[in-house]
């Protein structure tokens, strides 16, 4: 008997010294903490391509010592349906509970379900075949060390993301030891969550990782900026599963087929890459893309009015824009960052119209009408513009929805925008929805905040360019040549 529990002492010491010299090596551990082609495992013998190199990424980082808040290491995944996102998740968090004392973290998804059924069960199946699984007690929410003296600080939970209750992603703090973050389904999950999240790991001398996996489903938002103006903080994969062994790829090549290559279902479930447009989303990020900076002879758009747009704005960061538009070519003017002087912006509208020998002024009723009010004592023509009024345009369920349909046409023909990333992601921010009647509606600004999304003034500055029809007025050289050739007796 008592070489029996010799034995297994000495058999744990071993375990234990063994996942210790992992400590700052996932990709080994993964070949040694499980019985690979045996029981479960028979006929796999390791991690898919992708996941080898995501792994051997985080050995290499590791090992370079990345242990301060400015080198937090962050590992950002699209990919198609079924590569092993889940799988590689559960991986981390076993390996990195495995191998370093009171690590803490938590792993959260799109929603509820996904995080139930998809990523915990994913874990489950992990934690059944670990090695070393005896060392930990796996609840319906957590994951947590069996020692009670560290279930409280040796532990990863489960955290259905709440906006309004956020406390588990800001104290998330484990200073000197390892914390662990992880995004499942992330495309879905909101900025704010990923502000709060971001804010909180600031640990120093504390290896801190953040991994978010998703189907790149929606291309605005946080988890698509990953790829976008963020792209400098993370290392990305974006994986096609036509690559994948883990996938059926006769299923893959009947979606083909059936949908087409460049379908954007085939290029977010297969591909890995982002669509041209969200489900909902209105404005396609492709011809914004396409828009942004392209350039104009000046022959082919000086016939037409110069309208200008003004978007005010009184809360928040909102800014106030104004915006030129003539023919297919648009400019800011100015924008001002939150201003309650009416008669500063006012002033500004009319330097602008003045200089530019604007043909119409169209102000946003919402905030504009202090604006409105001032060029009106100033004797200017302008017009305030309701986005809530009626549409004049047969299939938009109100005046914002038409000017932003407008707005998309104009895109469409070659519109051509200032090569400014505020402005893009403004126009492809908000979605739309078709109401029972059939005619499109423009999600709220209050909804797209929800979102995580900024207001959308500076594309609402080139939608009111749209607001109605306007003429190009004719200089005083040209009335004045008119009279002059005029003969009455003709």
């Amino acid at each position: 008997m008592q070489e029996l529990l010799a034995e297994k002492a000495e058999t744990e010491r071993q375990l234990r010294e063994d996942m210790a010299s992992y400590t700052s090596d996932p990709y080994g551990w993964v070949f040694y903490a499980f019985k690979w082609g045996q029981g479960e495992l028979e006929g796999f013998d390791g991690p898919d391509k992708w996941q080898t190199e995501a792994l051997k990424y985080l050995r290499e980082q590791l090992q370079a010592g990345r242990m301060t808040p400015s080198q937090v290491i962050q590992v950002a995944v699209a990919s198609g349906n079924g590569p092993g996102k889940s799988t590689l998740a559960a991986w981390i968090i076993l390996w990195g509970l495995s191998t370093f004392e009171d690590t803490r973290g938590v792993i959260t998804a799109n929603t509820e379900t996904q995080l139930r059924t998809k990523s915990w069960a994913e874990l489950s199946k992990w934690h059944r075949l670990f090695i070393a699984k005896h060392w930990f007690e796996l609840t319906a929410t957590a994951i947590y060390a069996k020692n009670p003296e560290h279930e409280r600080t040796w532990r990863i939970d489960q955290v259905p993301w709440s906006e309004h209750k956020t406390e588990a992603f800001a104290g998330l703090h484990n200073k000197g030891k390892r914390i662990i973050v992880i995004f499942d389904e992330a495309s879905a999950i909101p900025d704010k969550i990923w502000e709060v999240s971001e804010g909180a790991l600031t640990d120093e001398n504390t290896q801190i990782l953040w991994l978010v996996f998703g189907n790149p489903t929606r291309n605005t938002g946080r988890f698509k900026e990953c790829w976008g103006k963020f792209r400098h903080r993370w290392k990305q994969w974006q994986i096609d599963i036509r690559k994948s062994h883990l996938v059926n790829q006769q299923q893959i090549k009947q979606w083909i087929e059936d949908l087409g290559i460049d379908s954007d279902w085939v290029r977010v479930h297969v591909l890995g890459i982002f669509p041209k447009a969200s489900d909902l989303q209105f404005i396609p990020n492709d011809i914004v893309e396409a828009a942004r900076g392209r350039q104009l002879e000046a022959h082919k758009y000086v016939f037409a009015p110069k309208i200008i747009g003004v978007d005010n704005a009184w809360t928040g960061g909102d800014e106030i824009v104004l915006g030129l538009r003539q023919g297919l070519v648009y400019r800011q003017l100015q924008v001002f960052q939150r201003n309650e002087d009416d008669a500063i912006i006012a002033g500004a509208v009319a330097k602008w119209e003045d200089a530019e020998k604007a043909d119409a002024v169209f102000i946003d009723l919402g905030y504009g009408t202090g604006v409105f009010s001032f060029g009106k004592q100033m004797n200017r023509q302008w017009m305030l513009v309701s986005f809530g009024a009626k549409s004049n345009t047969i299939g938009f369920a109100n005046k914002r929805a038409e000017m932003w349909g407008k707005t998309k046409q104009w895109l469409q023909e070659g519109g051509c925008m200032p090569d400014d990333q505020r402005l893009a992601d403004d126009l492809t921010g908000p979605e739309a929805y078709p109401k029972l009647s059939g005619e499109i509606l423009l999600e709220s600004k209050e909804d797209m905040k929800k979102r995580g999304l900024a207001s959308p003034n500076r594309a609402d500055a080139l939608a009111l360019t749209f607001a109605y029809p306007v003429v190009k007025k004719k200089s005083n050289e040209e009335n004045a040549a008119q009279k002059k050739e005029y003969d009455p007796l003709s």
